[in-house]
């Protein structure tokens, strides 16, 4: 069996390390090749390029560089139709590999993507082209299988690589001890982000938030996790002169699955970290502030009822959401006070998300690489749709 991959960053190598793995334990005689990082080259990747050629954020960066990336997607191409593989599959990076895949496919190699693009939640449009380009969508989460299913596209829901590698039971107690946190009274977990703009929007707004509750209960503590030492550095300018969080604030390096496992409630920003939140089964609340000009374009574009992977999941509204101007301060505080008071709360809460994290807890590898194996066998895809949401019923 010959699989072709490609990954665009260093996440999808570390999902195409895993589907390595899986497949490998099913064909040990398995041949690999097209563009992988690290971890698939330890797998026996054959890669053509190195893995940060594809690695290219931003829209000025990918003009600059789009010569260059047409170029690999050309030698890409032709590579793949010499060493004739049984299936190419594109790991996430959809811009570049969704065109790739569609002329792999239209020469006759069977090809699938490995983590859908957000599709669902805004271009629409985008999956009339998604659907010539790929023979089967495999997704982390049951709501884009059903957008895909409702647009005719075949599909495999395998579950989410994050839910298989947090343990369902975690240890509160355990992780506060680690951290060097109080092992008693109440304790938030604040992250404002993990990029520069995310600080510079939500930084001040977060800690003005955390120093009203400070205020106004004796006893709560703070862990703000810093994602890289230039977050570090922001967030402890952003600190001078709070007298309320004198003594009150720890500021770890990294570690924010860590610091939401030993928390009682956590504020963030939208994004992975609310999934993994979750995934830690911690009550949150998640605010988001954006560039107005950005944030106009959003409501326009945006065509989600809610922007959490929490709430999205469940289809229901979990977890709170204050968006742009809603995202004050004193609106912040309210709700978090509101959950701290309520305990009773909080403990369902965290049942409801330790049933979505068992939901979503598949072996998604595993099935990725059964999905897979269905494609080249021209079988059909296996039934692992779930048209309800994880963990609950329809709102």
């Amino acid at each position: 069996m010959r699989v072709y991959l490609v990954a665009g960053e260093l996440s999808g190598d570390i999902l195409g390390a895993g589907l390595m793995r899986a497949l490998k334990a099913r064909h040990p005689d398995i041949a690999f090749r097209g563009i992988g990082g690290p971890r698939m080259i330890d797998e026996g990747m054959d890669s053509r390029f190195p893995l940060e050629i594809l690695s290219v954020m931003g829209l000025v960066e990918v003009v600059r560089h789009l010569p260059e990336l047409l170029r690999v997607r050309r030698t890409l191409k032709r590579d793949a139709l010499d060493w004739r593989p049984d299936i190419m599959v594109g790991i996430d990076a959809p811009d570049f590999n969704l065109g790739l895949e569609r002329a792999l496919r239209e020469a006759g190699i069977t090809t699938a993507h490995y983590v859908s693009p957000s599709v669902w939640a805004w271009r629409q449009g985008r999956v009339k082209g998604i659907a010539r380009s790929v023979d089967a969508m495999l997704t982390f989460l049951p709501f884009e299988a059903a957008f895909y299913a409702r647009h005719r596209v075949p599909v495999a829901f395998v579950g989410h690589p994050l839910a298989d590698e947090l343990p369902l039971v975690n240890d509160r107690q355990g992780a506060r001890d680690a951290l060097g946190l109080p092992t008693t009274g109440p304790l938030l977990a604040v992250l404002p982000g993990s990029r520069a703009n995310e600080i510079r929007f939500l930084g001040a707004t977060f800690l003005d938030t955390a120093e009203r509750l400070c205020r106004e209960r004796e006893a709560l503590r703070v862990v703000i996790p810093a994602a890289t030492p230039a977050r570090r550095a922001e967030l402890e300018a952003l600190l001078e002169g709070r007298e309320a969080l004198r003594g009150r604030v720890t500021l770890v390096a990294g570690r924010a699955r860590e610091a939401m496992v030993a928390s009682d409630l956590v504020l963030l920003a939208s994004g992975t970290a609310a999934l993994e939140a979750m995934l830690c089964h911690r009550p949150m609340l998640v605010a988001y502030r954006m560039a107005p000009v950005t944030h106009w374009l959003a409501r326009r574009l945006v065509k989600t009822e809610w922007i959490s992977l929490p709430n999205l999941i469940a289809r229901e509204t979990l977890v709170p959401e204050l968006i742009q101007d809603a995202a004050s301060p004193v609106a912040i505080a309210a709700r978090l006070a509101a959950l701290l008071d309520d305990a009773e709360g909080r403990a369902a809460l965290e049942a409801r998300f330790a049933e979505m994290h068992a939901g979503l807890q598949r072996d998604a590898s595993r099935r990725a690489s059964e999905a897979l194996e269905a494609l080249v066998a021209g079988r059909a895809l296996p039934a692992s749709v779930a048209p309800e949401p994880v963990g609950g019923e329809s709102a």
